[in-house]
């Protein structure tokens, strides 16, 4: 039998964490909140990192100009990175077929 997945709102996660930096005990304060202690964690270190941005909602990630540039770029060099590759192997083939049958 498959559970159904909870869906907490920003702001339910925005309160937790702050909760959280106010209290010792994580532990109990996730069951008070009907999470699981790795969750409240998982939020936390998001908040640390991305601040405003943490928790945009349906997976989507935002990203700052900065980031957005350096993924392009990354995905650009994926893409190049490959084509080189399969030049590489055609060149590869053709150089060997040239020699092979060269003399018929």
């Amino acid at each position: 039998m498959s559970r159904e997945r909870k869906v907490y709102t920003k702001e339910f996660k925005l309160m937790s964490v702050e909760l959280s930096n106010t209290r010792s005990d994580l532990s109990a304060l996730a069951r008070e909140l009907d999470i699981t202690p790795a969750l409240l964690y998982r939020w936390r270190k998001e908040y640390s990192v991305k601040q405003g941005s943490s928790f945009p909602g349906n997976g989507k990630v935002i990203l700052s100009e900065s980031e957005q540039e350096l993924a392009r770029l990354r995905k650009e060099l994926r893409e190049t990175q490959i084509e080189r590759d399969i030049l590489k192997k055609a060149v590869s083939i053709f150089s060997k077929s040239d020699t092979k049958y060269s003399g018929s």
